[in-house]
C-alpha cells in the first residue's frame, strides 16, 4: 500500500480525538444547564465518535489491494462507512426527537446559560477546524468516507449555532418552550444530512457512472487520437469510492500489426491514469471494417427491451 493511502486512514483518528472532546465539552454543557437543546448537540457528538470510529475500520479495509478474492479491489468499503454514518444519524434524530417531546410535554428550564453556551463554542470551533482538515484531505485522496466525515461535523458546526442563537432567545426572554422546539428542528436538520449521505452511497454500490465533467474529459482525450485513423465505441465508466474504472471498445485499421495497436493502447491508458489517477482501464481492440466491430451490449438490451 502506498504511503500515501496510509496517511488517508489516519485522518480519521484526527476525527475521533475531536469527537472525544466535543462529546466532553457538550455533555458538561448539558449538565451546567439541564437544557435538552444542549443535549440533542451532545447526542450528535456521540453519533459523529460511533461514525469516525466506523469510517475508520471500513476505510482501512477500503485501502487493502486488490487479492484473488477482490481482483477490483476493496474500494466500496468506503460506501458502507456512509450508510452507517447515515443510519447512525437516523437514530440520533430519533433519541433527540423522544427527549425534547417529553421536554415539551413536561417543561423544564434551563439555567446558567452563559456557562454552557461558552462550553458549546469552543466544541463547535474544535468541530469547525477538524471539518476542514478532513475536507481538504477527502478531495486530495478522493475519499467518500473522509468528505461525509468532514459534512457530518459541519453540519454538527450549524446546529450548535442553531442551538447557541436559540438559547440565547430563551435566555433573554424567559420563553422555555424554545428549548425543546429547537432540539426538534436540531433533529430535523440531521435527518436530511442522514438522507444525502445514504443516497450517495447507494449510487455509490449501484455502479454509476462517472459525472458528465469527468466523461466528456475521457472523451477529449480519446478523440485526440482519431489522427492515427482509430475510433472508439463502448465507453462505460463506473466509480467506487476514489477507484475509477473506464472501459471501450478502439477500432483501429485491421492491417495494424498487433505491437502496434499494444502500443497505442498503453499510450491512451496513461495518459487516462495521468488525469484521473486511481483509475483501471480496460481496452477491447477490434479491426476496421469488420460489421461486428461496432456491437454495443445496451444497445441488444434496449433492442430487447
Amino acid at each position: 500500500m502506498p504511503v500515501g493511502e496510509k496517511s488517508h486512514a489516519k485522518y480519521l483518528w484526527i476525527s475521533i480525538v475531536a469527537s472525544i472532546a466535543t462529546i466532553l465539552l457538550k455533555g458538561g454543557a448539558y449538565f451546567v444547564t439541564a437544557s435538552v437543546g444542549l443535549l440533542s448537540d451532545a447526542i450528535e457528538s456521540f453519533i459523529n465518535l460511533a461514525a469516525g470510529v466506523s469510517a475508520f475500520a471500513l476505510l482501512t479495509i477500503a485501502l487493502r489491494p486488490p487479492d484473488r478474492g477482490h481482483p477490483f479491489g476493496h474500494n466500496k468499503a468506503e460506501y458502507f462507512s456512509s450508510i452507517i454514518e447515515g443510519t447512525l444519524i437516523f437514530l440520533a434524530a430519533v433519541a433527540i426527537c423522544v427527549t425534547s417531546i417529553e421536554r415539551l410535554i413536561n417543561p423544564h428550564p434551563p439555567h446558567d446559560l452563559g456557562t454552557g453556551l461558552l462550553i458549546s463554542v469552543a466544541a463547535s470551533v474544535i468541530n469547525l477546524f477538524t471539518a476542514m482538515i478532513l475536507m481538504k484531505a477527502g478531495k486530495r485522496y478522493n475519499s467518500i468516507t473522509l468528505e461525509a466525515d468532514a459534512r457530518h461535523l459541519l453540519t454538527d458546526v450549524w446546529t450548535t449555532g442553531g442551538v447557541l442563537a436559540g438559547l440565547l432567545v430563551v435566555n433573554l426572554t424567559g420563553w422555555i418552550i424554545l428549548d425543546p422546539i429547537i432540539a426538534i428542528f436540531v433533529a430535523v436538520n440531521i435527518i436530511f444530512t442522514g438522507i444525502g449521505l445514504i443516497r450517495r452511497s447507494v449510487s455509490g454500490l449501484m455502479d454509476e457512472a462517472l459525472p458528465a465533467d469527468e466523461i466528456d474529459l475521457l472523451r477529449k482525450i480519446l478523440d485526440s487520437h482519431k489522427r492515427y485513423g482509430v475510433v472508439y465505441h463502448s465507453l462505460y465508466t463506473r466509480k467506487a469510492a476514489s477507484k475509477r474504472f473506464v472501459s471501450l471498445h478502439l477500432v483501429m485499421p485491421g492491417e495494424w500489426q498487433i505491437s502496434k495497436g499494444h502500443e497505442l493502447t498503453k499510450l491512451i491508458e496513461s495518459e487516462i491514469s495521468r488525469v484521473f489517477p486511481e483509475t483501471d482501464v480496460f481496452i477491447h481492440i477490434e479491426p476496421m471494417g469488420d460489421p461486428a466491430a461496432f456491437d454495443d451490449y445496451l444497445d441488444s438490451y434496449k433492442e430487447k427491451g
